[in-house]
């Protein structure tokens, strides 16, 4: 993938670091660039395979912030995190464009687009022209606005035209490695949510590999009466499903319990054969 192989025979483990006041669950303790830099090399001793970094809060609601805003968040902690870690592989969480294109100029590897081309007519042609990984995420309106937009006429078959429609766009741009996460949270209802978990595994349909991101989600603490601080527990019972599934790659705040969760499952996939 890009300039870094990533065997995907085992999932691998992406572990999250939102450099944002606002985030929904760390909220804001890793805003500060050395506090992240910490977070960071933690999160790599645990065994995280990938590192995801945001600069923009997706979480509904969430408070717009200007593009200059975004890269110079983003910027300092990448440089940061190349020099003190140069072997880590590095996703950044952005559905700007001009974002993307300063990100992988800093040593970034992976783009992972929230709104799946839908809130940057350019951003195709950039991961095109940039030649790296791009994780498609389905997603309908902004992070805003999203909640306002969960009525389908059928919630897979629907979420599958979308990746469709995308996939042939991206292809179109000579983008090679795509990665489909349905977005778990995104445009969905609860009741949504756990049906695109259940039927996780229709995605495959792609030949793509699936990305599942569930972590402490809303979907998790609500349906237990918790708080997100508190959805460790039913993270990793959703992840396991997701494995199940065919998710080849988690998203998780939790790289040490997501790494046991994908040890478990591999030797139980392994006495079923």
């Amino acid at each position: 993938m890009g300039h870094k192989l990533l065997n995907l025979a085992d999932p691998l483990v992406m572990g999250v670091i939102n450099i944002t006041p606002d985030s929904f669950f760390d909220g804001g303790r890793y805003s500060q660039v050395d506090r992240a830099l910490l977070h960071a090399e933690k999160l790599l001793q645990e065994g995280a395979d990938i590192l995801d970094i945001g600069a923009y809060s997706s979480r509904p609601n969430a408070a717009h912030i200007s593009e200059e805003e975004e890269i110079n968040r983003l910027v300092p902690f990448i440089d940061l995190l190349k020099k003190q870690h140069s072997g880590c592989v590095i996703s950044i969480d952005t559905f700007r464009s001009k974002v993307a294109e300063i990100a992988v100029q800093h040593g970034a590897h992976i783009i992972n687009d929230i709104s799946g081309g839908g809130l940057d007519n350019n951003m195709f042609e950039t991961i095109g022209k940039l030649q790296v990984p791009y994780i498609l995420m389905h997603m309908r309106g902004t992070p805003k606005s999203m909640q306002s937009f969960t009525e389908y006429e059928d919630l897979i078959s629907d979420i599958c035209a979308y990746f469709a429609d995308r996939i042939n766009k991206l292809r179109f741009f000579g983008v090679k490695d795509i990665i489909l996460d349905p977005g778990p949270g995104f445009a969905k209802t609860l009741e949504q949510n756990f049906e695109v978990i259940n039927r996780f595994s229709e995605f495959g349909v792609f030949g793509l590999p699936l990305l599942g991101a569930v972590s402490r989600k809303s979907m998790i603490y609500n349906t237990l009466g918790l708080t997100a601080q508190d959805a460790l527990n039913g993270t990793t019972v959703l992840n396991s499903v997701l494995m199940l599934n065919g998710a080849k790659i988690l998203r998780v705040h939790d790289v040490k319990e997501a790494k046991e969760t994908v040890l478990l499952i591999k030797k139980l996939k392994e006495r079923s054969k």
